[in-house]
């Protein structure tokens, strides 16, 4: 009997240790870039003592690379945009004639598709920040439950 007793806390510290990496990338909101460090502390230092550790670190540093990557294309979009946009309608006098820059004549109806471009990749990254907050919450909900669980649209980096 006594025998059984270690099996089970071992194992509910690996889902506690695998709960615990995903909801480390909530750190995100409070220190920059915690959702990369703190994981990948954890990761690293349970990957070869458990399996299941592994599995979810894994999972948790390959979704937040991928939301990474997702990001900077939606930023590679959207900030050149409203960069050209911008600068488009600014006028010439303020920038030559150190001017007061007032916003008399802003034109968008030769730029609306462009902006429509720029405004839908800013929602999609408000969607997908609002999706991930769920996403790392139900992660570790099945890691304490002692559940595998595979982020969906993961780009597997980290094999």
């Amino acid at each position: 009997m006594e025998t059984l007793t270690p099996l089970i806390m071992e194992k509910s510290s690996e889902k506690n240790t695998a709960a615990f990496t995903h909801l480390s990338t909530l750190s995100q909101y409070i220190i920059p870039f915690g959702n990369y460090i703190f994981p990948l502390i954890i990761w690293t230092n349970y990957k070869d003592k458990s399996e299941f550790a592994d599995h979810h670190g894994k999972q948790t540093l390959n979704f937040q690379l991928s939301l990474l990557l997702y990001t900077l294309i939606l930023a590679l979009i959207a900030i050149p945009i409203f960069v050209t946009v911008f600068l488009q309608n600014l006028p010439i006098e303020a920038i030559i004639n150190d001017d007061d820059f007032v916003i008399r004549n802003f034109n968008l109806q030769g730029n609306i598709g462009l902006l429509s471009v720029g405004i839908t990749a800013v929602v999609l990254f408000g969607i997908l920040k609002f999706v991930e907050f769920f996403l790392v919450i139900y992660a570790s909900i099945k890691a304490s439950n002692g559940e595998l669980y595979k982020y969906p649209l993961t780009i597997p980096f980290i094999k």
